[in-house]
């Protein structure tokens, strides 16, 4: 087959064979394709889209382009998560340790930042020691005991999406519901779970910022895990604003610390909280995503959850003190204090300019091979329907290159609207799909 009458093919708006989308991503990840074709092959997807049929093919062939785990060893129900990304996204790292402490093993394989979106493996790493390049088997024993994990693909796992998904960053060809869906479920269907629970991000700080748009995705994913044979409940949930007060790598481990200690953030943690109860529901250890939450609130509140947090960190060889000390981290050279530019009510925050100033900041990547720096961040506590005065301080910035601090400043100023009339709060869970 020839690789450049498939990306004309594709160009053209025509449906690939089978065949023809197994040989082109097989021979891109033997590196028989080079880059810039299988960058061309995404962007035509992006534009012309996927059929349900070719979005199934694409997502088989990611996942058996490396291994599939088996954890039939492990009785227990394993409940695997994914968050589609969003800004100040911290969910993975609070109600992994909550389903953990109501006995549903977690596996989590995640992923980095892509786009203007964090990545839950970069969070991670900011936790000195943190291994998140385990193997098969180190992941097999963690998975036994004690029973939940965070870690990146291994060389074994989904490889293809591995290489499409860093390439897919940096071409502009991220938010592409049958690339987003194959990505997620080649990664998530090789974890070996039992049922599957997914956050669809909706709003301006998310990949799918119209709610038709989030909806089609979750229907996508959903119908995906279902075709292979897997429990699935899929949330749409608030991203029109970051999530909680703390955007970029430590922060956000700092905030979900916090958070796992029993401090209330409101839609941070309704929106975790609504998320680990349907895992909670689909192991079979409650009746309801509504139990589920209840569930959720008692293992926070009497300390199970975080010392099953402590317990990945340690499985993983991640500093302790850091977690139980965050307090101690170091921090950036420079801190700029935010300042509201208007008295009124928030009636919307930019999510997409928040999360591209942190990119600034060096808390993401513009480039694949871009270094993060863990310590920079943003902290901001507007949120929409709440008043400011002008001059009052809404929030403040850590990094250490000057140079960096005035276009993200400016970012952050800009993507904050005020006005005289009271605005009301978003609805954090929009729907939830069973």
């Amino acid at each position: 087959m020839n690789p450049v009458e498939i990306i004309i093919k594709k160009r053209d708006g025509l449906e690939l064979t089978d065949e023809e989308l197994r040989f082109f991503i097989n021979s891109y990840t033997a590196g028989k394709i080079p880059d810039y074709q299988a960058s061309a092959l995404l962007m035509a997807i992006f534009i012309r889209g996927l059929s349900p049929k070719e979005t199934l093919t694409l997502t088989r062939t990611m996942l058996y382009s490396g291994t599939v785990i088996d954890l039939s060893h492990i009785p227990e129900p394993k409940i695997g998560k994914h968050s589609t990304g969003g800004v100040g996204d911290k969910t993975s790292l609070i109600i992994g340790p909550i389903a953990l402490a109501a006995g549903v093993k977690v596996p989590q394989i995640s992923g980095r930042g892509l786009g203007h979106t964090g990545g839950t493996l970069d969070k991670m790493e900011s936790i000195p020691g943190f291994n998140t390049k385990l193997e098969i088997e180190e992941f097999k024993k963690i998975m036994k005991d004690p029973g939940g994990l965070i870690i990146g693909q291994t060389s074994n796992i989904a490889p293809a999406d591995r290489l499409l998904y860093s390439l897919r960053d940096v071409v502009g060809a991220v938010p592409s519901i049958p690339l987003i869906t194959a990505s997620i479920m080649s990664k998530k269907l090789a974890e070996g779970t039992d049922g599957l629970v997914l956050d669809v991000k909706s709003g301006s700080g998310a990949f799918m910022q119209s709610y038709e748009d989030s909806k089609k995705l979750a229907e996508s994913l959903k119908g995906t895990a279902e075709g292979f044979g897997k429990k699935c409940v899929a949330l749409i949930t608030e991203m029109s604003q970051p999530l909680g007060f703390k955007s970029g790598n430590w922060f956000e481990v700092h905030e979900s610390i916090d958070i796992l200690r029993g401090e209330y953030i409101e839609d941070m943690c309704e929106i975790s909280f609504a998320l680990s109860g349907a895992m909670i529901m689909l192991g079979g250890k409650a009746e309801s995503i509504e139990e589920g939450v209840e569930i959720s609130r008692k293992l926070v509140a009497d300390g199970s959850a975080f010392d099953r947090f402590l317990a990945i960190i340690k499985a993983q060889g991640g500093d302790l003190d850091t977690v139980k000390y965050p307090e101690r981290y170091p921090v950036s050279k420079i801190r700029e204090t935010i300042y509201a530019e208007n008295s009124g009510y928030v009636s919307e925050i930019n999510g997409y300019e928040i999360g591209m100033a942190l990119i600034e900041l060096g808390a993401g990547r513009m480039k694949k091979e871009d270094e993060i720096d863990h310590k920079s961040g943003v902290y901001l506590k507007a949120k929409v329907g709440e008043y400011y005065k002008q001059g009052s301080v809404i929030g403040y910035i850590d990094c250490d290159d000057p140079d960096k601090l005035e276009s993200a400043h400016k970012r952050i100023l800009g993507s904050i609207k005020q006005v005289e009339d009271k605005t009301e709060k978003p609805v954090f869970i929009k729907e939830v799909i069973y």
